[in-house]
Order: C-alpha cells, then sequence, then structure tokens
C-alpha cells in the first residue's frame, strides 16, 4: 500500500514537474499538442489528472495554436526571440504553475504546494536557461544558430511531452537532472554576457594618453 501511495505521488510530481519545465521553454506548444493529446484521447488521462482535461477545450486549443503560430516564427528572428523571452519572464512560470497544479489534481495540501513551488522554479529555471543561451546565440554573426537552437527546443518539448505521458514516474528524474544542467547553463551563459558586457564597455572607454611634456 505504501508503495503504491510512493509511486502515484512520483506520477503526479512527474507529470506537473515535466509540464512545468517544458512550459518554460515553449509555453504553447506545451499547452497546444497536450490538449490534442487530451482532445483526441492519443493518452488515457487518469482520474487523477482530470484537471488537465481543460487542455482539450477548442477555446484553449484555438488560443494556444495562434500563438504557438507566432512564437514558431519570433522564436527564430534574430534579438526578437530575446525580446519575446523577455515578455515571457512571468508569463511562462505562471503558466508552468498553473500546469502543474493541473497536473497534480486532488493531492495532499503539503504536497500540492510542494508541487507548486518545483511547478514554478522548474518553469522559471528551464525559461532562464533557455533566454540566457539565446542572448549569446544572437551574438553570433549568422542567423542559423537561431533556427537551430529553435527547432532544437522545439523537438526537446516534444519529446519531453511524450516521456511525460508514458512514464511520469521516470519523467521526474530525468527533469531533475535536466534542470541541474539549465542552472549550469545559467551560470555559465549570464558569466559569458557579463564578460562580453564588460568587453564593451571598456572598448568604449576614451583611452587615456596622457600629457607629453616639452
Amino acid at each position: 500500500m505504501c508503495y503504491r501511495y510512493g509511486v502515484e505521488v512520483f506520477e503526479h510530481l512527474g507529470a506537473a514537474l515535466g509540464l512545468a519545465s517544458l512550459a518554460g521553454i515553449n509555453l504553447y506548444l506545451t499547452t497546444f499538442v497536450a490538449g490534442l493529446a487530451i482532445r483526441f484521447n492519443w493518452i488515457d488521462l487518469a482520474a487523477a489528472h482530470e484537471g488537465l482535461a481543460v487542455l482539450g477545450n477548442e477555446w484553449v486549443l484555438a488560443v494556444a495554436g495562434v500563438l504557438m503560430v507566432v512564437e514558431f516564427f519570433a522564436d527564430k528572428v534574430p534579438w526578437l526571440d530575446s525580446g519575446w523571452d523577455a515578455v515571457h519572464t512571468i508569463l511562462r512560470p505562471a503558466g508552468g504553475v498553473l500546469l502543474g497544479m493541473a497536473a497534480l489534481g486532488e493531492m495532499d495540501p503539503k504536497l500540492l504546494a510542494i508541487g507548486g513551488l518545483l511547478s514554478g522554479g522548474a518553469s522559471l529555471t528551464m525559461h532562464g536557461a533557455k533566454a540566457g543561451t539565446r542572448l549569446l546565440v544572437n551574438m553570433s554573426p549568422e542567423p542559423v544558430s537561431n533556427s537551430v537552437a529553435s527547432v532544437a527546443e522545439d523537438g526537446l518539448v516534444l519529446g519531453g511531452l511524450t516521456l511525460t505521458a508514458l512514464a511520469p514516474v521516470a519523467t521526474f528524474f530525468v527533469f531533475v537532472v535536466i534542470l541541474a544542467i539549465a542552472v549550469v547553463i545559467i551560470r555559465t551563459s549570464f558569466g559569458s554576457l557579463r564578460a562580453v558586457w564588460r568587453g564593451i564597455r571598456n572598448r568604449k572607454r576614451p583611452v587615456d594618453t596622457g600629457q607629453i611634456s616639452s
């Protein structure tokens, strides 16, 4: 009995952590694909996750679909992608919390609180890793890397959603590792950005040539 309860807890937390983390990368793609899977019964939505059924609503799908298309193009244009990321610094974590809480369903209030905190932190961490990486990519002289990075992120979202649907317990541990990697990426990318900014400031600083006495 205790073993089964523990598995159920990890299933809930895995689904919440997976959806929240993926929302931090691409909120609209995550919502749209998850909604399609629910609406067309591609996955068997357990009673414990009935809160996610709203994603299959036609209005939710329509809005998520339109925004997904907008993000698909905005995310591949140099610097526009970083502006888009800046706008979504609040939206992605907020959406991640909503998806995570819906995935948790009816649970012990303590677990709901923990799940909500994990969902928000996971979304913000993944968003930070994405935004920091994109800022570095935008400093490259060619625009192709933006499209490559965007397609790779979309692939990660689709793969993560598949894993979340098929193996939520494994999803929990996989995304714990991914989030640890994301923290390293944030530290590295923003450290590099600070170094670049210092270099730009030093180049703009006038050189003191001193005075030559006669």
